[in-house]
């Protein structure tokens, strides 16, 4: 009996070990060429959705955690056309470079809304448990303005 317990708890430490090591964050370092151009595949698809109106195809490239939030592909819809017209209706869209914020590999954008004024769109990116890849918000910003 004394010698299974070390050994069970040895492998609950080793179980342990195992489970933090696979939920430890995704840096954008680590990715690879299939995971770079599988996130901006997810990204362009949700947008070329925005351009055809398509909500419930828009709706399927966001996280699960977005699509708890706002439960229906309408509710998300609206939020988009209210909240984020230069990523509803781009003029331009180019991609730039991944990077990790916040610990979250996040997708940075060069977008030029509908309005003539660019913005830079981030995308925050989590990987699903059968590995594609999901877009858990967007967040936008303006360039710096310079004044003289």
């Amino acid at each position: 009996m004394l010698a299974t317990k070390p050994a069970t708890a040895f492998s609950l430490f080793a179980l342990v070990g195992l489970v933090l090591g696979l939920a430890a964050p995704v840096l954008a370092q680590d990715l690879s060429a299939a995971d770079r151009s599988a996130i901006r595949d997810v990204i362009r698809n949700q947008v070329d959705a925005f351009r055809r109106d398509d909500g419930e195809g828009a709706f399927g490239y966001a996280s699960p955690s977005i699509r708890g939030m706002f439960g229906t592909s309408e509710i998300f819809m609206d939020m988009v056309r209210q909240g984020y017209q230069p990523v509803y209706r781009p003029r331009v869209f180019d991609f730039g470079e991944i990077v990790t914020l916040h610990g979250q590999v996040t997708q940075k954008v060069h977008v030029v809304g509908p309005d003539g004024r660019p913005v830079t769109a981030f995308y925050p990116m989590v990987r699903l448990p059968d590995g594609t890849w999901r877009i858990d918000g967007c967040f936008l910003q303006a360039p710096d303005e310079h004044q003289a």
